[in-house]
């Protein structure tokens, strides 16, 4: 293989005496003023031997650079420049190629590209076709990798109240993954060592290069797509490099886990490993393996918990049936049960002494009553003003309404009865209530004498 260093070195000078060719052209000597040499040569034989020299002796080179001015063209193709400080070199990744590539490549990242130098002999430019493409150590990495961090941490995908619960007995199990990995098997020998009535559905894709992130996605929202719907989505890859893992700290995938509407476990690398796929998932487990601990549960403790609930259960029903039994046969022993009609006939006694205490009462209560209404009785009549004028008492009233006292017995509402001489005057009209009629009479004199007693 030969680098790029190794060719640079006396590569030139070999070119140059390659591929120029002039009789009349030495050392320091100057073209015939007569006119250029008749084999001179054309464009297109430069270009043909320029090509031809640099493809065979730039076929396998490794190449360190910057990557500037990508594009991503409609047709599939990358095309992109390599540049240091002091030269720049245009380079393109054919669609086909891209799957091959270690990482994704992006402006400002700092990788080392595999591949061969070709020449466009239309355009008389050259440029590198990458086959291979690796980041140069994890500094960039790292940097693009905290930046898009804070991005996503400040849209809150990464919050905990986000977080969905797992189902705690799954029936459908997706597995987004690389069918061929590692990963697909230990996770598959833990989950059906632990819970064996779960169905398994492998969604395949690739987990690591140029692409793969895309296709995690694009994996993803199958997943979710299944039908019937699965339980819980389970994203998992076993461990490497930070580039190897690059594809779970791509925005794209970031957010076709954040917008899955089923939950999601993500299960990347090692315990150490911590990518943004891990962050914003549901559940975070340490390894592919403890991603089949923490989606299903150990079905031997759960028989075990499931026979010692049964235990307490029968214990429980076969107390309950004691107490049952120890209650029924307190009741056949019973007086009810021993001698029925006995209740009867005691609530029957019961009830005639209360109807003949309740008569009691009444009786008295009727007999008193009759004596206070008598009582009362009496003394109305006592003071009854009829009474009185049957004594030889009178009541005499000035002679006001004539037509109200007509049929009044005594003095009528609203006629008072003389009890001084004060608003007498002679002529004046009196009646007197005796108690067999009225009189009426004319006052003739009016004096003011006390009256003896």
């Amino acid at each position: 293989m030969l680098r790029f260093e190794e060719a640079r070195c006396g590569g030139l000078q070999r070119l140059a005496t390659g591929l120029v060719h002039c009789p009349a052209m030495a050392d320091n000597q100057t073209f015939d003023r007569q006119g250029p040499p008749a084999d001179a040569l054309s464009v297109s034989e430069v270009t043909s031997r320029v090509k031809e020299y640099l493809e065979s002796r730039f076929s396998d080179v490794w190449i360190v650079g910057e990557v500037s001015n990508l594009v991503r063209a409609s047709s599939g193709h990358i095309y992109l420049s390599l540049k240091d400080e002091s030269a720049l070199l245009r380079a393109v990744v054919w669609r086909g190629m891209i799957p091959q590539l270690a990482i994704e490549p992006a402006d400002g990242l700092q990788v080392v590209c595999h591949g061969r130098i070709e020449l466009y002999p239309p355009r008389g430019t050259y440029q590198l076709t990458i086959d291979r493409l690796h980041a140069v150590g994890t500094g960039s990495l790292e940097a693009r990798l905290q930046k898009l961090h804070a991005t996503l941490e400040l849209e809150g995908l990464f919050a905990p109240s986000r977080k969905r619960p797992l189902p705690m007995f799954p029936r459908r199990i997706a597995v987004v993954t690389s069918p061929t990995g590692a990963a697909i098997a230990d996770f598959l020998k833990m989950l059906f060592c632990r819970w064996r009535l779960a169905e398994v559905i492998v969604v395949p894709s690739r987990v690591q290069g140029a692409g793969a992130a895309e296709e995690l996605a694009l994996a993803l929202a199958t997943a979710a797509r299944i039908v019937p719907a699965v339980d819980v989505i389970a994203l998992i890859r076993g461990g490497g490099s930070l580039e190897d893992l690059w594809s779970f700290n791509e925005e794209v995938l970031v957010r076709a886990i954040a917008m899955t509407p089923i939950p999601v476990v993500s299960g990347v690398g090692h315990e150490i490993d911590i990518t943004l796929a891990d962050l914003v998932a549901d559940a975070r487990a340490l390894t592919p393996t403890d991603a089949a601990v923490r989606i299903v549960p150990d079905g031997a403790q759960v028989a075990a918990t499931l026979d010692m609930l049964g235990g307490r259960l029968e214990t429980g029903l076969l107390r309950r049936i004691d107490m049952a039994r120890d209650r029924i046969g307190q009741l056949a022993r019973s007086r009810i049960f021993a001698d029925p009609d006995r209740l009867v006939r005691d609530r029957a006694a019961t009830l005639q002494q209360h109807s003949k205490r309740l008569l009691r009462l009444v009786t008295g209560a009727v007999d008193r009553s009759r004596e206070r209404i008598g009582a009362a009785a009496a003394r109305l009549e006592a003071g009854s003003p009829l009474k009185l004028l049957a004594r030889g008492w009178s009541v005499t009233w000035l002679d006001a309404d004539r037509a109200a006292l007509s049929t009044a017995a005594t003095a009528p509402s609203g006629t008072a009865a003389l009890k001084s001489v004060a608003g007498v005057s002679p002529n004046a009209t009196l009646v007197t209530q005796l108690t067999d009629g009225k009189i009426w009479s004319r006052v003739e004199r009016i004096s003011t004498d006390a009256p003896s007693t």
